[in-house]
């Protein structure tokens, strides 16, 4: 074996038996781990030492929480232990060798322990919500590109550590615990999320109240959203709020500019699944939204709904599955008929309104409801003659066409209706013909058609719609 390299002259001079024991002494530690020669060369027994301080230290913190009096005399122990943890933080950084012999020493399962004596105490004065954040950060550190710190971490932490940090009032503190579950956590250990169902509805809490903080969001990303059981088993559980969290999180990775990964596309025909189904399950309870009662969590829920669906059938590996989900479209189009006969009455919410009154907020859940349910229907259309022709016996071209009209509770509708009748007469004789006889009998107005991009012509005895530009792509 090679003698171990002599330690840098910088480091040597602070790392003396007597010295570290000191705080200006662990703060010079600190300091010099955060060069990548100085961790390399680091040797081992410095860690013990640092180890042994952050043991004697945590005798007072202990303390405390047997008697809340002491909590007071907590200074100068909260000052060793924060620069403990902060030496152990650097010193890990992109550094194996390190992660390693601190981990052997047990450190990990002293740190979980003291966070969790932290959380107990409830209090939140700086100096000890920045030592519980050190502590955080050093356990993220030595998990990071480490196996087997990620397998002892998850042995200490889970699931008391993720119950106790992922809910605090403190965000960084919130944001440090989701970084270490994001580290952590593997195709075995979601399994477990499953039977621990509140650490997961937790980090989605946590999204919903800093949507600003990156880690939780990669968590549902990276981590619960490729686990349709995991997601099945939460949205069973969770608050008709953080169902719309979860639906927000799943909309912003169908959108994203990235395509979704080979191996992810089993994965969202799966969450397709479950939200076609729900959606068709409760959909009608959007009917209950009235100018006086729009706040309706569950039809909240199925407006969020209607918008995913509305992306993933605007995603090619995703269409041909929602395309064929049995009875979707006839939902669809059958709550269509429903929202354009309620919005028929001046008090529902989905009534057609040609101005927007000063004291209107345009974040209202339902702005745009009727466009999405008109472009869902389009979507599921695209190049899809038995959808085509199962709108037209639902009478759903007339439907669509009388929806056309000034609108300002639905944004871009015009648009969506002439994708959507574009979407129902490509290569349709059929339907074509039927809108071309709607405009002879008056029953569809030409301008209007025109407007929307089509013509009528006559061509012998046969009447044929005529799109004037090309079709569009869903």
């Amino acid at each position: 074996m090679a003698a171990p390299r002599p330690l840098p002259v910088r480091l040597s001079g602070v790392v003396m038996a007597a010295a570290i024991q000191d705080l200006e002494a662990l703060r010079a530690l600190t300091a010099v781990f955060k060069e990548q020669r100085n961790r390399d060369t680091a040797p081992r027994t410095i860690f013990q030492r640092v180890l042994d301080i952050l043991k004697k230290s945590s005798q007072a913190v202990e303390l405390a929480c047997r008697d809340p009096s002491q909590v007071g005399q907590l200074a100068s122990s909260l000052q060793l232990i924060t620069e403990c943890f902060r030496c152990l933080r650097n010193a890990c950084i992109e550094c194996c060798v390190n992660q390693n012999s601190i981990r052997n020493m047990d450190t990990i399962g002293v740190a979980v322990d003291l966070i969790l004596l932290f959380r107990e105490l409830q209090e939140e004065q700086e100096s000890l919500l920045t030592a519980f954040r050190c502590g955080l950060q050093f356990l993220g550190n030595i998990a990071s590109r480490n196996e087997d710190s990620q397998s002892v971490v998850w042995l200490h932490a889970f699931p008391e550590l993720f119950l106790s940090c992922l809910n605090h009032p403190d965000k960084k503190i919130v944001a440090y615990s989701s970084m270490i579950l994001f580290t952590s956590l593997n195709s075995s250990r979601i399994k477990e999320l499953e039977e621990n169902l509140n650490i997961a509805i937790n980090v989605i809490e946590a999204h919903q109240k800093h949507p600003e903080s990156e880690w939780p969001f990669l968590v549902i990303t990276d981590h619960f959203l490729k686990s349709p059981e995991l997601v099945q088993a939460m949205y069973a559980k969770m608050s008709n709020q953080e169902r719309i969290t979860l639906l927000d999180v799943m909309v912003a990775k169908v959108m994203a500019v990235e395509p979704l990964a080979r191996d992810e596309v089993p994965v969202f025909l799966s969450h397709a699944q479950l939200l076609a189904s729900t959606f068709l399950d409760q959909c009608r309870v959007v009917l209950k939204l009235t100018e006086e009662h729009a706040e309706d969590e569950e039809a909240q829920v199925t407006i969020r709904l209607l918008d995913v669906l509305c992306e993933m059938t605007a995603n090619s590996d995703l269409l041909g599955y929602l395309q064929i989900y049995p009875g979707l479209l006839e939902g669809v189009v059958d709550l269509l008929r429903l929202i354009h006969v309620a919005g028929l009455g001046s008090m529902s919410i989905f009534s057609a309104c040609g101005y927007i009154k000063a004291e209107d907020s345009m974040s209202n859940m339902a702005e745009g409801f009727k466009s999405h349910l008109i472009r869902l229907i389009g979507n599921m259309c695209y190049k899809n003659k038995d959808n085509q022709d199962k709108v037209n016996e639902m009478d759903g071209i007339p439907l669509i066409l009388d929806t056309c009209s000034p609108d300002d509770r639905n944004p871009f509708l015009t648009q969506w209706v002439v994708y959507t009748i574009r979407n129902l007469t490509e290569d349709n004789s059929q339907n074509q013909e039927l809108i071309a006889k709607m405009e002879e009998q008056g029953l569809a107005d030409t301008s209007l058609l025109k407007k929307m991009g089509f013509e009528v012509e006559k061509r012998g005895d046969k009447l044929i719609l005529k799109s004037l530009s090309d079709t569009p792509q869903p």
